[in-house]
């Protein structure tokens, strides 16, 4: 019931500000995409998907793995039709081949999909066409749609869940969490229903973003074939044996043939010709390319005497050369248990003679996870001699030493990876986790201080707010701890936890005047979202137990 009821809520906050606007807005003469849904509405939608999804643990919060998606995702935005756009790229943890574009340039990607990948390039070439829906206005106008029909966005979800509750039975709970899932595609994708004039387009503009940001453009046509493939192999069994993405983003043979031809124009031209959308109508625009994976890279730097021709091998692991790594530790993180991750290692290793360097910390991970930190620290520190600057690694390493009782060994460590790298946010946090296990005022005070100067850049991140919030609470600072603590509830999906709790903060008579004004305004904001969850009939179990 209160699943249904969230659904019906979050349908009404999105819904009724567009029912307004549709009623008073003027005639539509010509696109009236941006009309009913503006900017800042959309994003607010994008982000309340985000925390529902964390809610219910479909989100994959790892700094590591962000910062790679931010890097890949922040570089094909870059070289988009509209780079003024701006994105969230976060990570699912679903094994389902799969990705989406919602409101606001909210874009997810699910485990799977890297898993399935061999390139980097390739999940570049997936996030480049979702990066089009949302610049071309596809995922906008098709809400509109869906509300000049007067067909709720969030139906799909409701109706997934209705279903599981009927259910009933001890297997309710988990048909329920299934459903909110499965409900979520529904909402994000089969609600969209792309045409397939979108779809080319997507695909047009996408193959043009890889190329402008340095990535192979034959990628596309390279991944939509292996996944055509499985599509075939899986021919004549159960709709759910076919990958989601194929689901709601058909493969035809005449589509992959297609986006290999727009990749061989592509290589074979000089410049990149791209539409570009402004205010005013479109701009064609001709840009010079980054790469020539054909013949290698070719460099006309002035300062050397000679051209210098890179080989194609040279971008094997794409822009940021961290795919195998991130692939590894995606699979360790999205597995079920710990155990499991272990046993897939064992069948690679079973079925390739032995493993790569990253499957090794992979392993690593996966037996830190498993509780055997000595493991992982003979396996780690023999990676990192062959590897001595790779961050991941010694991130790895200093956690397994903690684990292990090394304490002043993780902490020298994370010393120095702080001083090489001081804005890194993976780093900052193991550091400060490693402080907060201290127990002590010390060390609090010395995670303070560590995590203190990305905050402000990391309101959004639920992982970093509960190790500041812990930090603070250890160091005595009691408010600062309340309102990071309010702050995680709230990106968690739980805002009437927040308001309560910063409700109850702002009864403290020490507050000084500048911990009242943010408090204040932190209540501003979130109470119009907990008055419409309340006006639905929704309350947060965890809250309503307590009454």
């Amino acid at each position: 019931m209160r699943l249904t009821l969230l659904a019906t809520a979050l349908t009404t906050l999105i819904a009724a500000p567009l029912a307004f606007a549709q009623a008073d807005r003027l005639p539509d003469i010509g696109s009236s995409a941006g009309e009913l849904l503006t900017p800042a509405r959309q994003q607010q939608y994008g982000a309340m998907t985000l925390r529902e999804l964390r809610n219910y643990g479909y989100l994959l919060d790892d700094p590591l793995i962000d910062d790679w998606l931010d890097r890949v995702g922040g570089k094909l935005a870059a070289n988009s039709d509209r780079p003024s756009q701006p994105f969230t790229f976060f990570m699912l943890r679903d094994r389902q081949i799969n990705a989406f574009a919602t409101l606001g340039g909210y874009i997810a990607v699910n485990s799977g999909l890297v898993l399935t990948a061999e390139r980097e390039d390739e999940v570049a070439a997936v996030l480049s066409h979702e990066i089009a829906h949302v610049t071309q206005q596809h995922v906008l106008r098709s809400v509109e749609r869906a509300q000049r029909d007067q067909i709720p966005i969030l139906l799909g979800m409701l109706g997934a869940i209705i279903a599981a509750q009927a259910a009933g039975g001890h297997s309710s709970g988990d048909a329920t969490q299934a459903a909110v899932v499965s409900g979520m595609g529904l909402m994000q994708q089969r609600q969209i229903d792309y045409t397939r004039s979108n779809e080319s387009e997507a695909d047009r503009i996408g193959i043009q973003t890889l190329a402008r940001a340095g990535y192979d453009p034959d990628a596309m046509a390279g991944f939509f074939s292996r996944m055509d493939q499985a599509m075939r192999a899986n021919k004549g069994g159960e709709r759910e044996r076919t990958p989601d993405y194929l689901q709601t983003h058909p493969v035809t043979s005449s589509r992959i043939s297609e986006a290999h031809d727009r990749a061989e124009r592509i290589k074979r031209e000089k410049n990149v010709i791209t539409t570009v959308s402004t205010p005013g109508g479109k701009i064609v625009e001709s840009s010079p390319r980054e790469g020539d994976y054909a013949a290698g890279a070719r460099s006309n730097n002035p300062l050397l005497p000679f051209q210098v021709t890179l080989p194609p091998a040279s971008f094997d692991n794409g822009a940021t050369g961290l795919f195998q790594w991130a692939k590894e530790r995606l699979r360790v993180l999205s597995a079920n248990t710990p155990d499991q991750a272990i046993r897939e290692y064992e069948s690679i290793r079973r079925s390739t003679g032995e493993l790569s360097e990253a499957q090794q910390y992979g392993l690593a991970l996966a037996q830190l996870r498993n509780n055997q930190p000595g493991a992982a620290v003979a396996a780690l520190t023999q990676l990192l001699q062959r590897a001595p600057g790779n961050q991941w690694l010694g991130i790895g390493l200093a956690e397994a030493q903690a684990r292990a009782g090394d304490v002043p060994g993780a902490k020298a460590r994370f010393k120095d990876l702080m001083a090489r790298t001081p804005n890194s946010r993976a780093v900052a946090l193991g550091y400060a986790q490693v402080l907060n296990g201290q127990g002590d005022r010390a060390g609090g005070q010395q995670a303070q201080a560590v995590l203190q100067p990305l905050l402000d850049a990391s309101a959004q991140d639920p992982i970093f707010q509960q190790a500041y919030a812990r930090a603070c609470e250890l160091a005595g600072d009691s408010v600062r701890a309340g309102e990071a603590y309010a702050q995680v509830a709230y990106l968690n999906g739980r805002p009437e936890q927040a308001l309560t709790q910063l409700s109850n903060l702002k009864k403290r008579e020490a507050l000084d005047y500048y911990a009242r004004a943010r408090i204040d305004a932190r209540i501003a904001a979130i109470t119009p979202e907990v008055l419409a969850l309340r006006d639905a009939g929704v309350k947060d179990p965890d809250l309503d137990r307590n009454r």
